[in-house]
């Protein structure tokens, strides 16, 4: 995760819930201010007025937040390599750990794109969609609390989809149905790639959503989410919007991820869930906000394209896993125009790490390495090297343009696939 920006991503689902109390604590009296108390405020609050103050003459009345949101080149540090080391950090990928016992694949289930259907209004929509959006409890043993999230029904006789991130590191799930009924799930397989994964419980009969093509959308038509945000009290919980933007590249945990921005409003325990085109159909899976330590952010919501989620739910089920899928075996992130300019580096993109065993680090890839073009090809998004990537194959090559020092190299990497780079 890169700490200097005054924005990070963070998934939706919610912190453990913890059981409630068996019994409220017996609220304390309030006593009364003696004089001595209001002498003491007073004082207290000249001191914090002088120090105010002081601190927002040195800054040229700017906050620390400000200074770290604007990333002034002069409070950078004289070496670039420093910079980088302190700026891109947590980048290992990280691989979810699911103890959630182990289900029968569904090799003769495909999930399909259905085309363009009439508009709704919301009231339909929601009439027409709610039923196939779930509860998702997932637990971990030993523990008393458990996390909370959404999924999508996408059979009739049980799968289920939603989030990997929702059920990673727990030993069990439960799937709560429109209907209040509740079923032991198992689970079919997960991707933490692409944050999808596939449940199954023991039902028949269940009404399913319809998927539409995520590629027909365009910035600024009108979706429309239903998930289960902040636990319980607030499922099925429809909320609408706009989509923000197409293809937005995002990395997380150390997956480069193309996602659609929507303005809808979603919360935690919305992981999972579904965004829906105003014709009812599944669009995208949501599945990440931005947040800030610094700065109120709203409207900046993304889900997973129904494109990506055909291809992936469709491995899943098949075998378990997302086969095929070529992968570089590094990390690369985008280099701000503040360090640029500061350390005269040329557009591109920083190698933060480099995964031990693949061809990338045979050929001699490093970390630290700016990366500025690929099949002569420009790049300053992980997108630009995503959409080169995902048009080849596992065994084909890539030709990266390396600067290093100063130094101009070609370095030609094969693609492996991912499972044997990260692991699964």
């Amino acid at each position: 995760m890169n700490k200097n920006d005054w924005y990070n991503t963070e998934s939706w689902y919610a912190p453990r819930q913890e059981e409630a109390p068996a019994a409220a604590e017996k609220p304390k009296k309030k006593k009364g201010l003696k004089p001595w108390h209001i002498g003491a405020i007073l004082g207290l609050l000249v001191v914090l007025i002088v120090a105010t103050s002081l601190i927002f003459s040195g800054s040229g009345g700017k906050s620390p937040a400000d200074d770290r949101q604007r990333g002034d080149s002069e409070t950078l540090p004289d070496d670039w390599a420093e910079f980088f080391k302190n700026y891109y950090t947590g980048v290992e990928t990280d691989i979810a750990e699911i103890n959630i016992p182990r289900g029968d694949l569904c090799p003769d289930f495909e999930l399909t794109l259905a085309p363009p259907a009439e508009e709704l209004d919301l009231q339909e929509l929601y009439e027409r969609c709610a039923d196939s959006i779930v509860a998702i409890t997932a637990y971990t043993d030993g523990s008393a609390g458990y996390f909370w999230g959404t999924g999508v029904i996408i059979s009739e006789d049980g799968l289920i989809l939603t989030n990997t991130h929702v059920i990673d590191d727990c030993d069990s799930a439960t799937v709560t149905l429109y209907d209040d009924r509740s079923f032991e799930a198992t689970l079919v397989g997960a991707d933490s790639f692409s944050d999808l994964a596939v449940l199954k419980i023991d039902a028949d009969g269940l009404p399913t959503a319809v998927f539409g093509e995520s590629s027909d959308l365009a910035v600024g038509e009108r979706v429309a989410a239903i998930g289960n945000p902040l636990g319980q009290t607030f499922r099925s919980t429809l909320t609408d919007g706009i989509i923000s933007a197409i293809e937005r590249g995002i990395n997380y945990n150390g997956h480069s991820m193309t996602l659609l921005q929507t303005n809808t409003a979603i919360n935690e325990g919305n992981s999972g869930g579904a965004l829906f085109n105003m014709s009812g159909q599944v669009i995208g899976i949501t599945n990440m906000k931005m947040m800030s330590s610094y700065s109120s952010i709203e409207g900046i919501g993304f889900a997973i394209p129904s494109a990506t989620v055909r291809g992936v739910v469709n491995s899943i089920v098949k075998y378990g896993e997302v086969r095929g899928r070529p992968a570089i075996g590094i990390t690369v992130g985008g280099i701000p125009e503040n360090a640029a300019s500061r350390y005269e580096l040329p557009e591109g993109l920083y190698v933060s790490a480099v995964t031990p065993g693949t061809d990338a680090e045979a050929k001699g890839v490093l970390e630290g390495d700016i990366i500025t073009e690929v099949n002569h090809t420009p790049v300053k998004t992980t997108t630009d090297v995503n959409d080169i990537k995902n048009g080849l194959q596992v065994g084909d090559t890539m030709l990266f343009t390396i600067w290093r020092d100063g130094e101009i190299l070609e370095i030609e990497v094969q693609l492996m696939d991912q499972n044997d780079v990260y692991g699964g």
